[in-house]
C-alpha cells in the first residue's frame, strides 16, 4: 500500500480534499461528523505510517498509551493534590519518550529510534505537556478520553504543528461553525491552499532545490582554496533563509487550510516574520505557536519560580537569565548538535540586548521615523538570516569535516 507524507505530493491533496468532502457537506448543513472525522484522521496516519515507516506506526500507538495514561492519572491526582514533585515527575515522564528520541543519533541508540520515534513526536509531545502544565494550573479540571485522542491525533497538525492548545481546540471541535462563519472559514481554506502551493511547490523549490545545492557546493570549493572562509556562504545564507521560511509556511498553511474545512480554527503559524523591527517582534511572527509555548510554559515559568524563590535581586537580571536558558532548551530541543545550541544561545543572548536596546531608546528617546523603522527591519532581518546560516549546520559541513 502506498506511504503519503503529509503535504508532499498532487497525490496527497486529491485523496485529502476527496475524504474531506462529506465533512464539508456536513458542516455546510450544520452537522459534525464525528465518528468520520477521526475515521479520516486514523487512515491518514495510517497512510503515513505504512510501508517502510510500518514500525514508526508502533511508536506512536505505545507513545499515545503513555500519554493518556499519564495525562490521565495527574488529572486524578491533581482533583485530591498539588504537590510540586508529583507534577514535575508527571512533566518529565510526558518528555522522556521526545528526550530518548532526541539522544539517540548522538548515543548511536538506532534500537531507541526504531522502538521511540515517528514523524510528529515532538508536536504530540508539546501538547500532552502543554495538557499537564494546563491541569495543573487548575485551567483544566476534567480528563475526556475521547477528546484527548481527537486533540493529539488532530490529523492536519499532527506531523509538524501548528501547536495547539486543548482548551482552544475542544470549543472548535464540540461546536458547529454557523454557515456564514464556515463559508468564510472555506474561503479562507482556499486562499492557504494556494498560496501554501506558491510557498512549498514554486519559491521553496526555486529555492531549496535548484539554489542552494550549488551555492553550498560553490561555497565549499571556494573554501578550500581560501582555507575555511568563502563569500559563497552569504547567497546560502539568504537562500535557505528564506527556503526555510517558504517551506515551513507553505506546510503551516496546509495545516492551516485542511483544519479549517474540517471546522476547526488552528491558529496561524507565520505572520509576515521578515517585517519584525526587533528580534522580539520577530519570534512574536516566526513559528508563532511554538514561540507562544516557549513563552507561556518555559519562560514565563522560569521567570515566576526565579522571583519566587528570590534567585536574583534584579528583575531585570532573572528576564535575562530566563530569555537564555528558555533559547538554549529550543536550541537542544532541535537537536543535540553544536549548531542547533548556538542558535539557541544566539537568540538567548540576541532578546537579552533586543530589550537592553529598546530600554536604551525609551530613556533616550531616540527617534523613531520611517528611515529608522526600515532600518530596524533591515538589521533584524540580517541577524536572522546569520542564525538561520548556523542553525543550518551547513558551517559545519564546511569547517568540521
Amino acid at each position: 500500500m502506498v506511504n503519503l507524507q503529509p503535504y508532499t505530493d498532487p497525490m496527497y491533496f486529491i485523496i485529502l480534499l476527496l475524504a474531506l468532502l462529506p465533512l464539508a457537506i456536513a458542516l455546510y448543513f450544520g452537522k459534525r461528523l464525528s465518528w468520520y472525522e477521526v475515521i479520516v484522521s486514523l487512515v491518514f496516519i495510517f497512510l503515513m505510517f505504512n510501508g517502510k515507516k510500518y514500525h514508526e506506526g508502533y511508536a506512536i500507538i505505545l507513545f499515545m498509551i503513555w500519554q493518556w495514561l499519564l495525562v490521565w492519572a495527574y488529572t486524578l491526582y491533581r482533583k485530591k493534590s498539588n504537590n510540586t514533585v508529583v507534577f514535575y515527575v508527571a512533566t518529565i515522564l510526558a518528555i522522556v519518550p521526545l528526550f530518548l528520541v532526541k539522544l539517540a543519533p548522538v548515543a548511536h541508540w538506532t534500537h531507541v529510534s526504531t522502538l521511540l520515534g515517528f514523524l510528529g513526536i515532538s508536536y504530540l509531545t508539546f501538547r500532552s505537556v502543554g495538557m499537564i502544565l494546563e491541569t495543573r494550573d487548575g485551567a483544566i479540571k476534567e480528563f475526556n478520553p475521547w477528546l484527548f485522542l481527537r486533540f493529539m491525533l488532530f490529523m492536519p497538525s499532527i506531523s509538524s504543528g501548528p501547536i495547539d492548545r486543548y482548551r482552544r481546540f475542544v470549543k472548535d471541535i464540540t461546536t458547529v461553525p454557523d454557515r456564514e462563519k464556515y463559508l468564510g472559514m472555506l474561503e479562507k481554506a482556499v486562499w492557504y491552499f494556494f498560496l501554501g502551493f506558491l510557498y512549498k511547490f514554486v519559491l521553496s523549490h526555486i529555492l531549496g532545490t535548484l539554489l542552494l545545492p550549488r551555492f553550498e557546493s560553490l561555497a565549499i570549493l571556494s573554501a578550500s582554496v581560501h582555507h575555511g572562509w568563502s563569500w559563497w556562504l552569504v547567497p546560502v545564507m539568504y537562500t535557505y533563509g528564506l527556503d526555510l521560511f517558504f517551506d515551513f509556511a507553505g506546510y503551516s498553511l496546509f495545516a492551516v487550510a485542511t483544519s479549517y474545512v474540517m471546522g476547526v480554527e488552528l491558529p496561524m503559524n507565520f505572520d509576515k516574520p521578515f517585517l519584525a523591527k526587533n528580534l522580539k517582534d520577530f519570534w512574536n511572527r516566526w513559528h508563532i505557536t511554538l514561540s507562544f509555548w516557549f513563552r507561556d510554559y518555559i519562560f514565563m515559568r522560569l521567570v515566576f519560580m526565579m522571583m519566587k524563590k528570590k534567585w536574583f535581586k534584579s528583575r531585570l537580571t532573572t528576564s535575562n537569565i530566563a530569555y537564555i536558558i528558555n533559547m538554549l532548551i529550543m536550541g537542544f530541543w532541535h537537536g543535540l548538535h553544536w549548531y542547533y545550541i548556538a542558535y539557541g544561545l544566539f537568540h538567548g543572548v540576541g532578546l537579552v540586548i533586543n530589550d537592553a536596546w529598546l530600554r536604551f531608546k525609551k530613556k533616550h528617546k531616540v527617534p523613531h521615523n520611517k528611515f529608522t523603522e526600515v532600518f530596524a527591519i533591515f538589521v533584524t532581518f540580517n541577524v536572522v538570516m546569520v542564525s538561520f546560516l548556523l542553525f543550518s549546520g551547513f558551517l559545519d559541513k564546511l569547517w568540521f569535516k
